[in-house]
């Protein structure tokens, strides 16, 4: 095991999961572009960036019931359908579009492939919008396996996901490193058995991530494999 970080240096490591909103990218511009177009359809008032954000990291159902509950909605069931189909319309018309990639993301990847870990991306979002993105900001190279919120029966904070893509990638739990950004992530990984270091940039539903139950925290992705110890640990 050659990962670097002071807080990791008791485990051995295979493989490692990486998050992809606020984790490699930041969508909250995508986000606010394709709500704001769902919103705009539908007749139904505008919604802040800054709201949206404590609203990302459960998958896009929970996203748009969230933001019909936020802009008074009274019946959201019965609106959800069209909803969805005009959140999904103009999502994929500008998928990657608003966001860009974190800095660092690409270098410690890299990083870690050279350290000869496997990388599977997990994702609460759909699958048909995480696919792209990752093509439209030239991660999609870097992962053997990508798996989106529809992709499993649930969706992190459950571990079946992480367990299901230690599964594909062949690696146990104990020796496969979850990365993310959100209590999801660190919830998902405890249970599946998963070490899990959370970066402290990304969105955790608006709390510090400090907060959260993890082995680490990180303020780019190269902190895993930097020669210089993190001060984040």
């Amino acid at each position: 095991m050659f990962l670097r970080h002071p807080a990791l240096h008791a485990f051995d490591f295979d493989a490692a999961i990486v998050d992809l909103d606020g984790t490699m990218v930041d969508t909250l511009g995508d986000f606010s572009a394709a709500l704001g177009g769902m919103l705009a359809d539908l007749r139904l008032p505008a919604i802040a960036a800054a709201s949206i954000e404590t609203m990302v990291g459960k998958g896009s159902e929970h996203l748009i019931r969230s933001v019909l509950a936020h802009v008074g909605v009274a019946d959201i069931e019965a609106v959800y359908p069209q909803a969805w189909e005009r959140y999904q319309h103009h999502y994929l018309a500008i998928n990657g579009q608003h966001a860009r990639v974190y800095d660092g993301v690409c270098e410690g990847l890299e990083a870690l492939r050279a350290q000869g870990l496997r990388l599977a991306c997990l994702t609460n979002k759909p699958l048909s919008f995480a696919q792209p993105l990752l093509a439209a900001k030239g991660l999609d190279g870097l992962f053997e396996q990508v798996f989106g919120g529809d992709s499993f029966e649930r969706k992190k904070p459950d571990p079946l996901p992480l367990i299901k893509t230690c599964e594909a990638l062949g690696t146990a739990p104990a020796r496969t490193l979850m990365i993310g950004d959100s209590s999801n992530d660190a919830k998902a990984a405890r249970a599946a058995g998963c070490p899990v270091v959370l970066v402290d940039y990304g969105y955790n539903h608006g709390e510090p991530v400090q907060g959260v139950d993890a082995d680490a925290y990180l303020g780019s992705l190269v902190e895993l494999t930097a020669t210089t110890p993190a001060l984040s640990a």
